[in-house]
C-alpha cells in the first residue's frame, strides 16, 4: 500500500509542484494510465517472488507513459516540435491503456497457467534451464576478442570508445542507410558478444571435475573480457539503453539479487537512479559538451527527447490517420536480416516514418510499441502483442523462479538481459531493436548446453556402485 501512494501521488505530485494545472480531456485517461502502472510497478517491489521481466515493462510504462506524459498534458509542452489535436491526444492515452490492460490480462493467464501445474518441465523451463558450458565459453571469448581486434581500428581505435557517442559514430566516415546499417551491425556485433562472454565467465559453475584445467585460463579471460566491455560497453559511447542493459544484468545475475529481499532493495534503487541520473547520463552523446543545468522533473520531461514516447504515439496516430493501417509492417522486424536489394518493399523504420511526417530533420526517434503495433491493424493488434507479452513474460519470470537455486543457467542470465532490454524493445523502433535482440538471444544459445536430468542418488549401502562412477559433467 506505501508503494502505491508513493507512485500514485507522491510522483505524479513531484511532477505536478511547478505546473499550473491545465485541464484537458485527456488527462482524465492519463490519470488512469498513471494508476495502473504505479499499482503494476509496486506489485513487483512488494511480490514474494522476483519478476525481472515484469520490472522492466513496469519501470518503462510508469516513467515514460505515465509521468511523462502528465507533465506534457498538463503543461502543453513536448520535447519536439510537432503538435496534434486534443483529440489525438486522448485516443493516445487510450491506445496506451489498452494495451496495459491486455498486458495485465495476458499475465494473469500466463500466472494460471503457471499454477495449473503440468507433469515434467516444460519447453521454457527447459531452454532457460541450460547450463553456460566453460570451453564454449572460452572459445566465446577469443572470438570475441578477434572481432574487437578487427572491428575497433576500423570505428577510430580504442580512444574513439571514451571520446563520444557522435565520435565513434563518424570516425569510420560511413554514410548513407546501407553504410549506416552496416555501422550498426559492426557495433552490436563487437558489443553482444564481449558482454556475454564477461557474464558467461563469471557466472561459470564451479565443476568438480576438469575445472582445474580452466581455471588459469578462466581468470585470465576474465581480466581481457573485462578490459574488453570497459572499452567497447561503456556509457560514454554507447547508448545508455544499452550501457544500462549491460550493468543491470551483470548485478541482477548475482545471487543476492536473485532473492526477493535483494530484488527488491535494487529495483526500488534503480527506479530512483532512472528518475535522478538517468537525464543527465547522456553528457558524453555529442563530442561538444554544454554545462549541466538541474532541472525539475516536470523540465525534463517536457524538453529532453529521451522521453518523446508520448509524443510519438501521438504523432504516429496522426500519420496513421493520413496513411490508414500498414499490416505490411508486421513482416519487418521477423524479416530484419532480409537485404532490401531482396526486397525492395521492406518497411522502413517506423521511427524514421514518423519523424519525416512531423518534419523533423532528425529522424533517429523512438516508436513505442503501442504505436507499432496500432499501425498495424488498430486496437485488436495493440491488444494481442500485449496480451501474448504479457502472458510469456510472466511464464519467464515463473521459470526464473523455479530454476533460481541453479548457477550458470540461462534463467539466471538470459532473464535479466531480456528483461531490462526490454526498455529498448517498449521504446522503439521495433525494427531497429529486433536485430540485437535476436543477437543477445542466439549467442547465450550457443554458449550453453542442454542441462543432464537430475539422477537419484544410488543407496548409500549400495556396494555395486564404485565411488568413481559418479557422472561427470560435459565441459562442452
Amino acid at each position: 500500500m506505501i508503494w502505491v501512494l508513493l507512485l500514485g501521488l507522491v510522483g505524479p505530485a513531484l511532477v505536478l509542484s511547478s505546473l499550473t494545472p491545465r485541464f484537458q480531456p485527456a488527462l482524465a485517461v492519463q490519470a488512469v494510465v498513471i494508476a495502473h502502472t504505479a499499482i503494476g510497478l509496486a506489485r513487483v517491489l512488494t511480490d514474494r517472488t522476483v519478476r525481472v521481466v515484469a520490472l522492466g515493462f513496469w519501470l518503462f510504462s510508469y516513467i515514460w507513459l505515465g509521468l511523462a506524459p502528465l507533465a506534457m498534458l498538463v503543461s502543453g509542452s513536448y520535447p519536439w516540435e510537432y503538435r496534434t489535436t486534443g483529440h489525438v491526444a486522448f485516443v493516445s492515452c487510450v491506445i496506451m491503456e489498452a494495451g496495459l490492460l491486455a498486458y495485465s490480462a495476458g499475465s494473469a493467464l500466463g500466472h494460471r497457467f503457471v499454477r495449473a501445474g503440468r507433469p515434467g518441465p516444460p519447453p521454457l523451463e527447459r531452454l532457460l534451464g541450460r547450463r553456460v558450458a566453460p570451453v564454449r565459453v572460452l572459445l566465446l571469448c577469443g572470438a570475441s576478442l578477434a572481432i574487437a581486434a578487427y572491428l575497433v581500428p576500423k570505428q577510430g581505435g580504442v580512444g574513439a570508445f571514451f571520446t563520444s557517442r557522435q565520435a565513434l559514430s563518424t570516425a569510420d566516415g560511413s554514410g548513407g542507410d546501407g553504410s549506416k546499417a552496416g555501422a550498426a551491425l559492426a557495433a552490436w556485433g563487437l558489443s553482444v558478444p564481449a558482454f556475454w562472454a564477461l557474464l558467461g565467465l563469471v557466472q561459470l559453475p564451479r565443476l568438480r571435475h576438469g575445472d582445474r584445467l580452466l581455471k588459469g585460463l578462466r581468470w585470465m579471460a576474465i581480466a581481457a573480457m573485462t578490459t574488453l566491455n570497459v572499452v567497447v560497453n561503456n556509457p560514454i559511447s554507447n547508448p545508455r539503453f544499452w550501457a544500462g542493459t549491460v550493468l543491470l544484468t551483470l548485478a541482477f545475475a548475482h545471487p543476492a539479487l536473485r532473492r526477493p529481499k535483494g530484488f527488491r532493495i535494487a529495483a526500488a534503487a534503480i527506479l530512483a537512479v532512472v528518475l535522478v541520473v538517468f537525464p543527465y547520463s547522456d553528457y558524453f552523446r555529442y563530442t561538444h559538451r554544454e554545462q549541466i543545468h538541474v532541472v525539475s522533473l516536470s523540465q525534463q520531461f517536457t524538453t529532453n527527447g529521451d522521453y518523446d514516447a508520448y509524443q510519438q504515439i501521438e504523432t504516429g496516430l496522426a500519420f496513421q490517420q493520413k496513411v490508414g493501417f500498414q499490416p505490411q509492417r508486421l513482416l519487418g522486424p521477423p524479416l530484419f536480416w532480409l537485404p532490401r536489394a531482396v526486397w525492395p518493399g521492406k518497411p522502413q523504420d517506423t521511427g524514421i516514418d514518423i519523424a519525416k511526417f512531423a518534419g523533423y530533420n532528425f529522424t533517429n526517434l523512438s516508436s513505442p510499441l503501442w504505436i507499432e503495433s496500432y499501425l498495424w491493424a488498430g486496437l485488436p493488434a495493440v491488444a494481442l502483442v500485449f496480451l501474448a507479452l504479457g502472458a510469456v513474460g510472466r511464464r519467464i519470470d515463473a521459470a526464473r523462479h523455479r530454476l533460481r537455486g541453479r548457477s550458470g543457467t540461462l534463467a539466471a542470465l538470459l532473464v535479466p538481459a531480456f528483461g531490462f532490454y526490454q526498455l529498448i524493445l517498449l521504446r522503439g523502433s521495433l525494427l531497429a531493436a529486433t536485430a540485437p535482440l535476436a543477437l543477445l538471444v542466439v549467442v547465450p544459445l550457443l554458449i550453453s548446453r542442454r542441462a543432464a536430468p537430475a539422477a537419484p542418488p544410488p543407496p548409500a549401502d549400495d556396494p555395486s556402485v564404485p565411488a568413481s562412477s559418479a557422472p561427470r559433467r560435459a565441459l562442452v
